[in-house]
């Protein structure tokens, strides 16, 4: 009797949780159209507000909406001036003068000005603060702000300086990280609730071109047939990197799905320093014995690129296509790379996988399948979000893990760089001398075809030394709800929700 008694509250308590998330008015999108207002779902929570200590990926591409530099990307892929109004360049390439832009206001209502300007950049400088510090800055010999004017003295030319100060991201002089997130963008932080949600509104006096919508509301999601059931059921208008199988799930009369590409560099990331992966012959092994347009036909219904390094297409003169197929779908020389280096009966691994992120899970599914034909055991070890970022990210504690890597700034650098012996975010443990030296040359080249050479010869190193097993630059298949337009794609992980509205 008692156990039925405890059937039955468990029940109510479900549905009362149930009712709770999709009640009437969460889950009417007439009243939200009515209101100006949507709701997205995000499949992870942020896992910092600080614009300076952001790391995941999904964080930042919302985050893109409350925060600028004195330049910022648009989606044609250039850079143009934000927060500053003017930039110009000394014909050396080493002096950078910056002229404030007027009337550029935070989130509660202040005024930038200079001192606001020079503690966001010497934030990113400070050795000090190791998380927050950007390395591409190292390069600056003298920062000198007067009235209007910054001038930025570097010791180096460096042709993607200016792409990097968009990550200086202008932030009040009196910014502490416990405060209310303060920024210069066209939405406003109101709130956030751990593992729940993420509220922004329109900031009225954003100096450039207003938000269409008055309020986006992020509902943090973490199983993927919620956020497919809650589009369904109204509580949701938007959901951006779905699979093909989850937009089959809705009805076409009640939404639109729109294609673009996620810009990033999906792999099953391989820990160099562990056995057997230590073993280059053994991650060779397995970039033959992975079929990568088997993943993309069998998980992704056909939508995506296949990769062969760390790289993507809209990255266009760094991108090299001919590393695409430089391991050929090839058992039998995987299965002769395994016993050269002593496993003529293969070997178990694990494959850690964020359980958040269905197309990762999906992907590891596919590779499970793949491997056992070559005599290699995998097993997934599906772990939270947090875990992830903490465990595998953070502290490289995981044989191999599948995850998409991407660029916040345009430059190959970024995608590269961690792939640099002494990178703090080098979480693969990938050591390579002739990397570094290439790195070391590339970073401190001033031609750009030289150095666009460069970038490509580490490209091809990784290839070459399959530090991992490169599989695709994913689809990326953003289901609206019908009357939800201006979607907006950008060359790097960012979604704008200033451009939507309701039409």
């Amino acid at each position: 009797m008692k156990k039925r008694i405890l059937a039955v509250i468990l029940l109510l308590g479900m549905l009362t949780t149930l009712l709770a998330a999709c009640g009437s008015k969460g889950a009417n999108p007439e009243k939200r159209r009515e209101a100006n207002e949507i709701v997205i779902g995000i499949p992870q929570d942020f896992d910092s507000l600080d614009p300076d200590h952001m790391t995941a990926a999904g964080t930042k591409e919302v985050m893109f909406n409350v925060y600028e530099g004195l330049v910022k990307p648009t989606s044609d892929g250039n850079i143009v001036p934000a927060v500053a109004s003017d930039v110009n360049v000394s014909s050396d390439g080493l002096t950078y003068t910056f002229t404030l832009r007027q009337g550029v206001k935070f989130h509660n209502g202040d005024t930038v000005d200079m001192q606001d300007v020079l503690f966001s950049l010497k934030r990113r400088m400070s050795e000090d603060d190791a998380a927050a510090h950007l390395a591409a800055l190292d390069i600056i010999a003298d920062v000198n702000g007067q009235g209007d004017t910054l001038t930025i003295t570097l010791s180096e030319p460096s042709g993607e300086f200016l792409a990097y100060m968009m990550n200086v991201f202008i932030i009040p002089a009196e910014y502490e990280e416990s405060a209310v997130s303060m920024g210069t963008g066209p939405f406003k932080v109101v709130s956030h609730t751990a593992q729940d949600s993420l509220v922004l509104e329109r900031f009225d006096d954003y100096w450039g071109t207003a938000a269409k919508v008055a309020k986006v509301t992020c509902k943090i999601i973490e199983k993927a047939d919620a956020l497919v059931r809650g589009l369904q059921s109204g509580a949701l208008d938007m959901v951006s990197h779905m699979t093909y199988a989850q937009t089959s799930q809705l009805k076409k009369e009640s939404f639109h799905v729109e294609e673009g590409s996620m810009n990033l560099v999906q792999a099953l990331y391989l820990n160099n320093s562990v056995k057997p992966f230590d073993d280059v012959r053994v991650r060779q092994a397995l970039c033959y014995a992975i079929d990568k347009q088997g993943i993309i036909d069998l998980a992704f219904d056909g939508y995506g690129t296949p990769l062969g390094t760390s790289m993507f297409p809209s990255f266009a003169k760094y991108y090299d296509a001919s590393l695409t197929d430089y391991y050929p779908h090839n058992e039998d020389k995987a299965r002769e790379l395994l016993k050269e280096a002593g496993y003529p009966n293969g070997f178990e691994m694990t494959i850690t996988v964020p359980s958040n992120y269905q197309p990762h899970v999906d992907t590891a599914q596919v590779i499970v399948e793949q491997l056992k034909k070559v005599g290699v055991t995998a097993t997934i070890l599906p772990v939270e979000w947090n875990s992830w970022l903490s465990d595998v990210y953070g502290k490289s504690e995981f044989q191999s893990t599948i995850t998409g890597l991407t660029s916040d700034n345009m430059t190959a650098r970024k995608l590269l760089e961690r792939f640099n012996t002494k990178a703090g975010n080098n979480f693969t443990k990938y050591n390579n001398s002739d990397y570094d030296e290439l790195y070391a040359q590339a970073v401190s080249c001033t031609d750009d075809a030289r150095q666009v050479e460069l970038y490509q010869q580490m490209e091809r190193n990784l290839t070459e030394n399959a530090a991992n097993v490169y599989i695709q630059d994913m689809a990326d298949l953003v289901a609206l709800r019908a009357g939800l337009e201006g979607l907006t794609f950008y060359p790097l992980y960012a979604v704008d929700l200033s451009t939507l509205y309701w039409g």
